[in-house]
This record gives C-alpha cells, sequence and structure tokens, in this order.
C-alpha cells in the first residue's frame, strides 16, 4: 500500500519584500527532499508555482507530490 503526501516548498517572505520577487534556494530546497527521503518518501512529481503576496510581490515556490510504502 502506498501513502501520498503534498507539500508546497517556498522561501521566506523577507527576499520578497525586499527584491520584489524570491526565488528558491537550490541549496535549501536540495535540504527539503533529503530530509523528506530519510523519512521514505520519493518525489513522484512536482511543479513550479508563482505566488503573489501582499499585491505587489511574488515568490517562486513548489508543489511537491510524494510517495511511500507503508
Amino acid at each position: 500500500m502506498k501513502e501520498y503526501k503534498v507539500v508546497i516548498y517556498q522561501e521566506g517572505m523577507l527576499g520578497s519584500l525586499l527584491l520584489g520577487s524570491s526565488k528558491v534556494d537550490p541549496i535549501k530546497f536540495t535540504n527539503f527532499l533529503n530530509q523528506h527521503a530519510a523519512q521514505g518518501w520519493s518525489v513522484i512529481t512536482m511543479e513550479k508555482d508563482i505566488r503573489r503576496m501582499l499585491l505587489f510581490w511574488k515568490r517562486e515556490a513548489y508543489v511537491v507530490v510524494l510517495e511511500r510504502s507503508q
């Protein structure tokens, strides 16, 4: 039997407020994925999403679908 989990990974608001937009840090994103992998999760798919915040700023996010065997 499989178990699924959907998570949204995004950087904090500070970069967006200071720079007008914020991109995902690849090192932090790698650590995030490795933490889930250590718990037995595998990435099935992910999609990039640009999220608006406070009308004027935007930040990059990823919707990640994970699976693991129970």
